[in-house]
């Protein structure tokens, strides 16, 4: 993982670990599958939910998190009793051989046939087959919004199933009452970690007008001590970016968010050593609403934005197209439950006094709005690889209709 998508070390093993976790989880839900017994209004009936697996699941995953969302995605559509084909990212298809070959030799131990959870490796032509396939009963893509557009387009057209689970312009919102000692380490690993390329990354940070400097001044001391290098050094904590294309798009961005009225407070530059690596980059200034704050830019650029009253801030959390993760630091009980409430977060990934990224297993995965609704790993995520049925059982010698209809 470090190697070939460049994340540090121990966010590698992390992501490993989050495997390791979700087929845990798996094993235990595996027991606990059921549907339930309802009382049928109609004497000498029974009225149960059957649930059966969906059949074939195709998982097209991102560079991103190249073990960690297959690994939700199989482990729980082999316990609903499914099979796999897995499409890995382009740029990581070491990492997905690796991997497979690790399940295959797991299953065939078990006596369980290794193509199970079978592996495609190839771009976009592939992956636009495996969407129109119609053996393909759930397609599950992780990755851009724009490309989640067209894979729904292509599944609803043969009215198939999808789960797409896409881009995140995900925001921290810091009150006045904030303990800054969780602000500050919080803020840092949500914008830098992954070095910006988590789909749940902190892209805003909003930070009440009473103590916007005061963050500004510490979240820039943190910033200037983030030792960027080698992922396989263990005093690494923010690695390369993932491709030249991607350092051309930070640049850019920074060029943008200057255009449009920002400060950069620290960063914005590319690092002169071999590899993809840039400066981790602070932007202060805009105004909520302005273009590049509403664009996620997969890159370890944040901008953080000053605000007044509760409802503003709750209101521009929401105003971008993306709804996935969002989190608030603060002390007020109220104002933690309006935030979760129906007129707070809109987001499918709603946080307090914990940063954005950094989701457990057991809870659902997935976000909102262009996030595109999609939900995997804990919960009942598990619903979306199967298929519902509803079952009425006569077992009496009568045929009572439902409703009292009366056919004679």
């Amino acid at each position: 993982v470090s190697l070939e998508m460049g994340k540090i070390f121990v966010e590698g093993v992390g992501e490993v670990q989050e495997y390791v976790d979700v087929c845990d989880y798996a094993v235990g839900l595996s027991r606990m599958i059921g549907g339930p017994v309802f009382p049928s209004e109609r004497p000498g009936h029974a009225l149960i939910e059957q649930w059966n697996p969906v059949g074939l699941v195709g998982i097209i995953t991102a560079f991103n998190f190249p073990v960690a969302v297959y690994g939700w995605n199989s482990a729980i559509a082999m316990i609903c009793g499914n099979a796999c084909l897995w499409k890995g990212a382009p740029t990581t298809s070491l990492i997905s051989v690796a991997v497979t070959k690790i399940i295959a030799k797991v299953l065939e131990d078990n006596k369980v046939p290794g193509a199970i959870c079978s592996l495609v490796c190839g771009g976009a032509d592939i992956g636009t087959a495996m969407v129109k396939d119609e053996r393909m009963d759930l397609l599950s893509f992780t990755g851009s919004t724009k490309v989640g557009k067209q894979v729904a387009l292509m599944v609803q057209e043969r009215f198939g199933r999808s789960l797409l689970e896409l881009g995140g312009n995900n925001a921290i919102i810091v009150f006045e009452d904030a303990d800054l000692n969780l602000v500050i380490p919080s803020a840092l690993f949500a914008a830098v970690g992954t070095a910006g390329q988590r789909c749940t990354t902190a892209r805003r940070l909003f930070l009440h007008e009473s103590i916007h400097d005061e963050v500004v001044a510490k979240l820039a001391k943190a910033y200037a001590q983030v030792r960027i290098g080698d992922p396989w050094d263990s005093d690494t904590l923010c690695g390369p970016l993932h491709t030249k294309e991607a350092v051309k798009m930070f640049l850019d961005a920074v060029e943008q968010a200057k255009q449009q009225g920002g400060s950069v407070i620290c960063g914005g530059k590319v690092i002169n050593r071999p590899g993809n690596y840039v400066e981790p980059t602070i932007v202060t200034g805009l105004p909520h609403n302005a273009p590049i704050v509403h664009t996620e830019t997969f890159a370890p650029i944040l901008y953080v934005l000053k605000f007044k009253e509760e409802d503003e801030v709750f209101a521009w959390n929401n105003e971008v197209k993306q709804g996935l993760s969002s989190s608030i630091f603060t002390k007020d009980l109220g104002r933690i439950f309006r935030w979760l409430g129906p007129k707070g977060s809109d987001c499918g990934i709603v946080n307090v006094n914990i940063p954005t990224s950094g989701a457990e297993i057991g809870g659902a995965f997935g976000g909102e709005k262009h996030t595109g609704g999609g939900r995997e790993s804990g919960s009942d995520s598990w619903k979306l690889y199967m298929r519902r049925s509803t079952c009425t059982i006569n077992y009496s010698k009568d045929l009572p209709l439902a409703q009292g209809i009366k056919f004679q």
